[in-house]
């Protein structure tokens, strides 16, 4: 088992700390071995940044992302400086807000309103939550239990429960999608 992880967008955004919220679940939770490298910009605030992970059962001896087996864009220019990246049956996923495509993906697309989503709880800084919550249950990465407790160490004091219900709303965003191809799939054949 060996996944690579790019997660993109905006300094402000918490990609960093999306990056090592995953990371946390993989190593801790699930017992993996996982490397993280981060890069953002000098502007910081606003300006492109990325979080890179690599979970796998065995030893990484590269610690960067070569082929994203999964791409997650938070932002329009992180989606075009990384979608080459991207394997042919990788999965992207986009903040549907943030991201416009424009041209056919292969593999597995998913657009998330994870933006909105967060702005519906109050609090537009969870969109990166509400993102790891569809994540993980759209592509089984990790762990949902790892995830959940890496979410509540993670998060500042006091905002455990609020983070924890956005990234409920991202997972079963992601459990609906999935149920809604699968009936979707059935009704071709």
């Amino acid at each position: 088992m060996r996944k690579e992880i790019l997660i993109t967008g905006l300094g402000g955004q918490g990609i960093v700390l999306a990056g090592q919220v995953l990371g946390m679940a993989a190593c801790l939770a699930d017992h993996l071995e996982t490397s993280f490298t981060q890069s953002y910009g000098p502007e910081a605030r606003g300006g492109a940044c990325s979080a890179q992970l690599i979970i796998s059962d065995k030893p990484i001896h590269y610690p960067y992302v070569r082929e994203a087996d999964i791409l997650v864009c938070m932002s329009q220019g992180g989606y075009e400086k990384y979608r080459p990246m991207l394997k042919d049956e990788g999965t992207l996923i986009i903040d549907q807000d943030m991201v416009r495509s424009g041209e056919a993906v292969p593999g597995d697309v998913f657009s998330v309103p994870a933006t909105r989503m967060a702005e519906e709880l109050g609090r537009k800084m969870m969109a990166n939550i509400v993102m790891l919550g569809f994540v993980t249950s759209v592509t089984s990465a990790v762990s949902l239990e790892g995830m959940l407790s890496s979410v509540a160490d993670s998060v500042p004091k006091g905002t455990e429960k609020t983070n924890i219900a956005a990234f409920n709303k991202g997972y079963d965003l992601g459990q609906a999608m999935l149920k809604a191809r699968m009936k979707k799939a059935a009704a071709r054949h």
